[in-house]
């Protein structure tokens, strides 16, 4: 009797849930079936929904409950606070799946290099998040005495962070922030934040909802230069063929063209500034210095040699994530991402790394939105199924599920499971009941472990 095709996904966030999801509803998952266990090096799943999305964002951490449903499928299995390839390498995965896919994401900041970016007062954003959403693996505390803060993007990361930036702490306390970000940034001294992007408003790659939500606050105030409205013919063109950036574009006029009002928190978004340097005294940031670019018809820009210094004290980076490279995999240092064709992992020399794929932002770099995702995880898993029809996967030595458990037992690896997601999110819940919070996020490892019933 066949038994059922056995597929470990390393990383349990949306891309690796997208990709089981995928394998459920193949024709394989009918007959003869699949069995699928999921492996995350953090106590509890989701990966960037809840790591990565700002806690303001409920409408997106929404997407949870479509990835629930998945996940409650007997044919999946979750092995939290297992780490590649710490825990378990690519050697031992062959030994009990017929292949594995990694959608391990990106979690860390591209460099930007730039005179004084190691200055003390200069971040990455993806550590500020991580701080933020309430990461284990980062510090409990965050620097925030600066009055005046630059933020280095025009994405929605950078909306983000300069969002909670200019945010009082009781407007975030009705999120799921844990008790050590509600009193770190009660003590948040910064009263204008400003954005800066290199190029114009059209080539901004804010979400309209994203950009539209900064004006929601009673505590900011947006501030849009008029002079930073400007269009090429490239421009025009980008505006016509896509209509998030003609959406994008029009909001910003809108701001640009409005009385400044009187509420407290400036935040300022200025377009057309290339950063130069990070200007410091006694290895403190104490301003940045940006360089005036003007367009060149084709919706790219060129620098003017006019600079302008800026008075602010913290600096924050957000202009892009990266994903760590894989031990066992190939890997393409300028993309940071696994080269790949159609989702097959392809070696030096073209050839298909035997059982092996990819998807998400391990695959294409981090780009697009959450939903994105999940049109990436039908043509890797697509490909899978096609290399299981034509016999190209290997053979497993140990299929049995149960193989896994017994040596995860063996190395003395603490899991969670499925089972302790559900534990782990009753006692989030119940944190946040008397303050009549959805929940508060548990941030310590062991306190997630131990909640967990791992």
């Amino acid at each position: 009797m066949p038994r059922p095709l056995r597929v470990a996904i390393v990383g349990a966030g949306p891309a690796g849930i997208y990709a089981a999801d995928a394998l459920l509803k193949s024709e394989v998952a009918a007959d003869p079936g699949v069995s699928i266990d999921l492996f995350e090096r953090m106590p509890a799943p989701f990966g960037l929904i809840r790591y990565g999305v700002a806690p303001d964002h409920p409408r997106i951490k929404g997407i949870v409950t479509a990835l629930h449903q998945v996940l409650d499928k007997p044919q999946i299995r979750l092995f939290g606070n297992v780490d590649y390839p710490t825990d378990i390498s690519l050697d031992d995965l062959r030994a009990f799946y017929d292949a594995v896919i990694f959608s391990t994401g990106a979690m860390a900041d591209r460099a930007l290099s730039i005179p004084g970016i190691d200055l003390d007062g200069s971040y990455g954003a993806a550590d500020f998040v991580s701080w933020y959403d309430g990461h284990p693996d980062v510090p409990r505390t965050w620097p925030l005495q600066a009055e005046k803060v630059a933020v280095l993007g025009v994405g929605n990361v950078a909306l983000d962070v300069a969002r909670v930036l200019a945010k009082t702490a009781d407007e975030l306390l009705p999120t799921e922030i844990p008790q050590n970000v509600y009193d770190g940034l009660k003590a948040n001294k910064a009263l204008e934040i400003h954005v800066f992007g290199r190029r114009g408003p059209a080539q901004a790659k804010f979400s309209p909802m994203e950009l539209r939500e900064l004006d929601h606050s009673p505590n900011i105030e947006v501030i849009v230069d008029p002079e930073d409205i400007d269009y090429d013919a490239g421009s025009i063109e980008t505006r016509r063929g896509n209509k998030q950036a003609d959406m994008v574009a029009k909001t910003l006029e809108n701001w640009a063209i409005r009385d400044v009002g009187d509420r407290p928190h400036k935040l300022f978004l200025h377009f057309f500034e290339s950063p130069a340097e990070i200007l410091g005294e006694d290895g403190k940031v104490v301003g940045l210095r940006t360089e005036r670019t003007a367009l060149d018809g084709t919706g790219n820009v060129k620098g003017t040699g006019e600079f302008k210094d800026w008075d602010v004290t913290a600096v924050y980076r957000a202009v892009g994530y990266l994903s760590e490279k894989l031990p066992k995999l190939p890997w393409d240092l300028g993309s940071g991402t696994v080269p790949d064709e159609g989702g097959r992992v392809i070696e030096e020399g073209g050839t298909h790394l035997q059982s092996t794929y990819v998807t998400g932002w391990i695959r294409r770099g981090p780009v697009g939105l959450i939903g994105h995702t999940k049109g990436d995880a039908n043509e890797t898993v697509s490909h899978l199924l096609a290399d299981h029809a034509e016999g190209r996967l290997h053979t497993p030595a140990s299929p049995a599920p149960e193989a896994v458990d017994a040596f995860l037992a063996e190395r003395g690896v603490r899991y969670t499971t499925w089972e302790g997601w559900h534990r782990l999110d009753a006692a989030e819940r119940a944190l946040g009941e008397p303050q009549g919070r959805e929940r508060v996020k548990i941030v310590e490892r062991e306190d997630m472990l131990r909640e967990s019933g791992a």
